[in-house]
């Protein structure tokens, strides 16, 4: 295991355009070395760092887009209140410029100083969890990451743990017993140690400035305020703006974009702080989802409930809810939950800031509201508009798949009427988008299954769906009718069917 231990730094800087100083090099730890590089690619992923210049191939490139977990590595950042946060990452589409001042750890960095195996990566050797080994070290740093965290081990949560790393020969059960068999293990002094030695390097490393690195003509800026970061945008708006790069990183790895340049929203200590103004809930523009999970699941079981299905563990550490809601995408589970609860999309330029319902934001498949040099500065979602807010997602697999349709729905009832409904869908058309029609046909109505099933009927004039490889437009729209009678099961009370829903079965049985 490499030494944790203090390196001098040679601080090196260059010329910004305008003349500010700026940064040429990232700082960060590799387990447990103070590194400074420089001459990197805006564009270069942490697994081709780890694997073309440091010789860590323990980090293994599968499918090379976030799905598989083969690569996953572990970062460690400091928190607000001094603690240490481990999470999972997919490294084969992390940008190089987003380890800026974080701890990377890899499966070469986890064992004892006297050579032993990590507890982590003993329990799959003693509970049989390996054969060919190619996805082994990416499930000994999912563990590991909720070993370090005391969370994520125990009977209900291992399955989440483990949902972003695909085994094709092993079988889940052993690697799953494995996982569990660390719930009651302690961590041993030395690992503890290092601990405090590691968090005693982040805050050296921390640097509160302007850093840019680039080689072959490949950008990435990392502003280090919210003004910094909006007068970056504003003066280079064909910039791709990058928040956890779990869709850009598919451009660079899938489809070989030349991505110029980019500018990196996570680097802005209050772009990461979910606030509540004015009974309402702000989300900025670097808060993940796994972040927004928990927030938000104490105001919407519901959106929790999703977001157990949006992505895997490393997938929601990395991407952004503000990020999620700028690509604009027509499958997207999260815009038709916020559409749902009314949240709205704040949009600012420079010193300027516009604010608009989040459905407006959405034009036509690719275009959003949003012009040149302006970016999705936050989320806003009201407390108290969202009184019987649902979700619903049809998929092929229950994690870690794209919808075939996916609707959110709402409604106000007074006295037993129906006063005011949002019916919200992804996957019915170019964008996300609400279902007018069968609204107004719900609005004025009583609250009774039979309402809700004669408007669902109103579908047909909302949608023209398309067939695709997750279902067939037939399909699609006679599912979300479906959906719709659904809600009128659980929304009367008359039943609740959750078939695939862990977590509204066990609000069910409670």
């Amino acid at each position: 295991m490499c030494p944790y231990y203090y390196q001098p730094m040679d601080i090196r800087h260059i010329e910004a355009v305008d003349g500010e100083i700026v940064r040429g090099h990232l700082s960060f730890i590799l387990n447990g070395d103070i590194q400074q590089v420089d001459n990197i690619p805006g564009d270069m992923t942490l697994l081709a760092w780890l694997r073309q210049t440091q010789g860590l191939t323990g980090s293994k490139e599968g499918c090379g887009e976030g799905d598989c977990g083969a690569c996953t590595a572990v970062i460690a950042r400091k928190q607000p209140d001094g603690r240490l946060a481990f999470t999972a990452v997919n490294s084969c589409i992390l940008l190089m410029g987003m380890i800026e001042g974080c701890a990377v750890i890899t499966v070469e960095g986890i064992s004892a100083p006297d050579g032993m195996l990590h507890p982590c990566q003993q329990a799959m050797v003693a509970y049989h969890g390996s054969q060919c080994g190619f996805c082994t070290p990416g499930f000994v740093m999912s563990l590991y990451a909720a070993w370090c965290n005391g969370a994520g081990l125990d009977e209900i949560e291992i399955e989440q743990t483990l949902a972003g790393n695909l085994c094709r020969c092993t079988g889940y059960r052993p690697i799953i017993d494995a996982g569990r068999s660390l719930e009651c293990q302690g961590m041993a002094d030395w690992e503890r140690q290092q601990h405090e030695v590691l968090s005693g390097l982040l805050d050296h490393i921390r640097h509160d400035e302007m850093i840019e690195i680039e080689a072959g003509g490949k950008r990435f800026s990392i502003p280090h305020t919210a003004s910094e970061f909006a007068r970056c945008v504003a003066e280079h708006p064909q910039a791709v703006i990058v928040a956890g790069a779990t869709d850009i990183g598919l451009w660079i790895t899938k489809q070989h974009r030349q991505m110029n340049h980019m500018i990196w929203t996570g680097y802005v200590r209050e772009f990461h702080q979910i606030v509540t103004e004015e009974n309402r809930l702000i989300l900025p523009p670097a808060v993940t989802h796994q972040q927004a999970m928990a927030v938000l699941g104490d105001h919407w079981p519901a959106i929790k409930s999703l977001l157990v299905r949006f992505g895997s563990v490393q997938v929601r550490n990395s991407g952004t809810v503000c990020g999620n809601i700028a690509n604009g995408s027509p499958i997207g589970d999260l815009p038709p939950a916020l559409i749902a609860a009314r949240a709205s999309v704040r949009l600012r330029h420079a010193d300027k800031e516009r604010t608009l319902p989040l459905e407006s934001f959405f034009i036509e498949y690719g275009k959003q509201d949003r012009q040149q040099g302006e970016f999705v500065s936050a989320i806003e979602i009201p407390l108290d508009a969202a009184p019987h807010l649902k979700c619903y997602k049809l998929s092929k697999r229950f994690d870690q798949d794209i919808s075939a349709v996916m609707m959110a729905a709402n409604i106000t009832v007074d006295d037993g009427i129906i006063t005011d409904a949002v019916l919200a869908f992804g996957g019915m058309a170019a964008i996300p988008k609400r279902a007018h029609h069968t609204e107004q046909a719900l609005i004025g109505q009583r609250c009774e299954l039979a309402n809700f099933a004669a408007a669902a009927a109103n579908l047909i004039q909302d949608f023209t769906p398309i067939a695709d490889m997750r279902g067939s437009a037939e399909y699609r729209l006679q599912a979300a009718q479906n959906l719709v009678k659904k809600y009128g099961l659980e929304i009367t009370g008359i039943a609740l069917v959750a078939l695939a829903d862990r977590d509204a079965a066990k609000q069910l049985v409670s």
